[in-house]
């Protein structure tokens, strides 16, 4: 495996904040070719898993977002627990965690009411308890 040189750590950094190849080219003395080059072999190498969109969620209709807590209240069930939840409506991600509970999920939904409906779908689908914080205001995410 060929080590990350110090360009290519200027272009993984300014790709995160969303540079155009252009400014690839002009901050790392390369030309746009060979910055594109830079950017396609980091993506061959899987060090660039991937770009997205960043979608402005209360213009979309989602303005409520939350962080769910589920602790499975069967261990045995634990695996299958994210191949369960995966493909529910208004379930952003799902991370492992150590410690209680098992599994934080992030949600994102239209409203209160929507928000509690996704409870209980999640709690006809899996057999856990849960425990919702809502999110106020994100001042950042990488």
């Amino acid at each position: 495996m060929t080590a990350i040189d110090e360009t290519d750590q200027r272009i993984l950094t300014m790709l995160e904040a969303d540079a155009t190849l252009a400014q690839l080219a002009q901050a790392t003395g390369l030309s746009v070719s060979a910055a594109q080059s830079r950017v396609q072999k980091l993506e061959k190498r899987g060090i660039i898993k991937g770009y997205k969109a960043i979608i402005d969620q209360e213009q979309r209709g989602l303005p409520i977002s939350a962080f769910v807590n589920v602790t499975p209240l069967d261990y045995s069930a634990e695996s299958s627990i994210p191949d369960k939840l995966n493909n529910i409506d208004g379930i952003v991600s799902c991370y492992s965690v150590a410690g209680a509970p098992s599994f934080v999920l992030v949600v994102r939904v239209a409203s209160p009411t929507a928000l509690e409906e996704l409870l209980n779908l999640i709690h006809r689908t899996v057999p856990v308890s849960t425990e919702t914080t809502m999110i106020l205001q994100t001042y950042f995410a990488h």
